[in-house]
């Protein structure tokens, strides 16, 4: 508020002070309007609205101090600003009674014309704080007054309720005026299964003012709803606690949904085992019977050996594929139990290698193996990590087109192991990086390739690995430029070559890296 767009109300019965006055304000950019008595000053307030009254308390009509009074007691006028000055009533107990009337501030004369514009600048500076603190608190009020959240204010550290907004009514079901007389009342509202941890918690609230908790609430009808109530501490300037705020906001809507989702899940473990099964029916008598094709020995045609070896190929592939849908399924319900013990990576890879050699040869990919010398000791169950390093070396084998190179390198690093399966094959594109090990996923392909599987290879080798606390990672420039997938396991112990390996590899790492 500057002081040109100011209007202040000069009131004093003497004119040569009241004109003196005047000059000073106008001099220092203000407006000013002019009364002589009391019944004039207050229907110019009423009428003009200024900024401030300049009072002076002796009046002919009424006295300064009642005309205060009437200006601070009217709705529509009470933010006036008054000043009152007496060249007269000068005394302490003067000034005491101006200000306990209601005047924001009471100068007695004489009064230099610098003190009179510092006064009435102080004045304005503290009623325009006192404005746009209202204004604040307006906006506040209209937005918690209009949000479906809940918001609260306590005081702290005694907890008294200050404000709740009024979507404490339909989400609660209980109007504000009961909690207003009782603030407690709201814990009667939560579920009787977990009131006791709700109490607890806000209980602790004076040495943790804060909780993130999801509870229910039993409604007077007897419906159920659940609610998230949020709690956290309002600090001043210095770091003080003095206001704790709550958000309780209702997620019953949520809280379906992710029942919905569970019982989907579960449906779906059901579908993948029952579907197991009725694939893995016929794989025996399939396979019997490619073998009895291979019985006719030297008689046999080259036709008649191509199917066998075309049908024996194609059931160790469904073979593969429905061991993998049995173990996502029973991942999912948490039926898989590792048989752990001390394991040693090398016969695990070369188990995996075995397992995935065939497509290797097949698709005559060149495959290259580095590991330390020595051995290296893991935990876990070494036919789930077989299995998990051959799925790897299989996925490398099926995504690299016919010729291409694989490397498998193991190196120890503290007390960690790396394996990293490394191809020059179709690569993945960085859209489909960060969902790579989600169920079902697929990866973007080339063109001129179709889809291959069910997306479930690498989402059960991910859930394996982190059963052993292990983790697995992928890395792929791009679309054609091959792939990185590394596995890491916590190291037992390691001995041999591979202990010196890994000494000199800890001597030279850097300060803060081990």
């Amino acid at each position: 508020m500057t002081a040109n767009q100011t209007l202040i109300l000069n009131v004093d019965d003497n004119d040569g002070a009241r004109y003196a006055k005047t000059r000073i304000l106008q001099s220092a950019g203000f407006r000013v309007m002019e009364a002589a008595n009391g019944t004039d000053a207050l229907a110019m307030v009423r009428e003009e609205d200024p900024a401030l009254v300049l009072l002076d308390v002796k009046l002919p009509d009424i006295n300064g101090i009642e005309v205060c009074r009437r200006i601070k007691a009217d709705p529509d006028t009470n933010c006036v600003l008054v000043l009152q000055t007496s060249a007269a009533l000068t005394g302490r107990a003067d000034k005491i009674r101006g200000l306990e009337g209601g005047a924001d501030n009471y100068l007695a004369a004489p009064i230099e014309a610098d003190e009179l514009i510092a006064n009435v600048n102080a004045l304005l500076r503290m009623r325009q704080t006192q404005d746009e603190l209202r204004e604040s608190e307006e906006r506040f009020r209209q937005l918690t007054d209009n949000i479906e959240d809940v918001f609260w204010m306590f005081s702290a550290p005694d907890g008294v309720l200050a404000y709740v907004s009024p979507a404490y009514a339909t989400i609660f079901g209980r109007s504000t005026e009961s909690l207003r007389r009782k603030h407690g009342s709201w814990l009667e509202a939560v579920h009787g299964e977990d009131r006791a941890r709700l109490a607890g918690r806000w209980a602790a609230l004076a040495t943790q003012p804060y909780y993130d908790e999801e509870f229910r609430l039993q409604l007077p009808d007897g419906a159920t709803r659940w609610v998230r109530d949020r709690v956290f501490a309002v600090r001043n300037a210095r770091g003080e606690v003095y206001r704790v705020a709550r958000v309780t906001s209702d997620i019953s809507a949520r809280k379906e949904m992710e029942a919905l989702l569970r019982a989907a899940d579960t449906n779906k473990n059901q579908f993948l085992a029952t579907l197991a099964h009725e694939l893995r029916n016929p794989l025996s008598p399939i396979r019997n019977a490619a073998t009895l094709l291979g019985i006719a020995g030297e008689n046999a045609s080259e036709r008649q050996a191509h199917a066998r070896e075309v049908i024996l190929r194609q059931v160790d592939h469904l073979a593969h594929l429905v061991d993998d849908l049995l173990d996502v399924a029973r991942i999912s319900e948490g039926k898989i139990v590792l048989r752990r013990e001390e394991v040693n990576l090398g016969a695990v890879i070369a188990q995996a290698i075995e397992t995935a050699g065939p497509l290797i040869a097949a698709r005559e990919h060149q495959l290259d193996v580095q590991q330390p010398d020595g051995q290296v000791w893991v935990a876990g169950d070494p036919v789930r990590l077989a299995q998990s390093m051959g799925n790897l070396l299989h996925n490398a084998a099926k995504f690299t087109p016919k010729g291409g190179r694989i490397r498998l390198e193991v190196k120890v690093d503290g007390d960690h192991v790396r394996i990293a399966v490394i191809d020059n094959g179709i690569g993945i594109d960085a859209d489909s990086l960060p969902r790579i090990f989600g169920m079902f996923a697929q990866a973007a392909v080339p063109p001129d390739r179709a889809p291959e599987g069910l997306g479930i290879g690498l989402s059960l080798v991910s859930r394996l690995l982190e059963m052993h606390g292990g983790q697995l990672r992928a890395e792929s420039p791009g679309i054609g430029m091959g792939s990185t997938f590394t596995v890491e396991l916590p190291v037992l112990r390691v001995t041999g070559a591979a202990a010196d390996q890994a000494a000199q590899q800890a001597a030279a790492a850097p300060a803060g890296e081990i």
